[in-house]
């Protein structure tokens, strides 16, 4: 549901293939017209992490709830008025909260893999490395004073609430 983008080498522009589902943050793939898809078993070599959302039902900015929904007038579709979507490759350090529960239990430098989208430690589809964990899943402050440990509200997203920082390796 969010990426939060500490360092990038390459933010490429991708046409997004019709009828595709995507958060921002999730594991993509090119199909064979290069079009970006979902990273899954048939699109399995993965390209990149996304860098915006194609969705007709929901934001996927970080932090954002149900009370306020960026893109309403596009119907959520950050891709609408360029049918192109950022896709971040060839490096860099990002923040995200799309993995599977499994990388809770990995440890620093272990590698990740793309399994349906979401980072793994598992190899599921034989998609070859996509990143190494640099920071275990915990709660990322969102900046806003508030309750959590170091005075700032944390950041909202999915898995609890909780981000993983990866180095990016594809």
């Amino acid at each position: 549901m969010a990426l939060i983008e500490r360092y990038h080498v390459v933010a490429a522009e991708r046409a997004v293939a019709s009828g595709e589902t995507i958060k921002e943050g999730q594991i993509v793939s090119l199909n064979s017209s290069g079009e970006v898809v979902l990273q899954s078993a048939t699109n399995a070599a993965p390209y990149g992490i996304a860098g915006d959302t194609k969705s007709t039902s929901a934001s996927a900015m970080p932090g954002v709830s149900g009370d306020w929904q960026n893109r309403a007038s596009d119907y959520f579709d950050e891709t609408k008025a360029s049918g192109k979507m950022t896709v971040y490759h060839s490096g860099g350090e990002f923040a995200t909260d799309q993995f599977l529960a499994n990388v809770s239990s990995s440890t620093i430098g272990d590698l990740l893999y793309a399994v349906s989208g979401v980072l793994s430690p598992t190899n599921s589809f034989a998609s070859g490395e996509v990143g190494r964990l640099i920071k275990a899943a915990g709660t990322y402050p969102s900046g806003v004073p508030g309750v959590d440990s170091n005075g700032d509200q944390a950041l909202s997203g999915e898995n609890s609430n909780t981000y993983i920082e990866v180095k990016l390796t594809i």
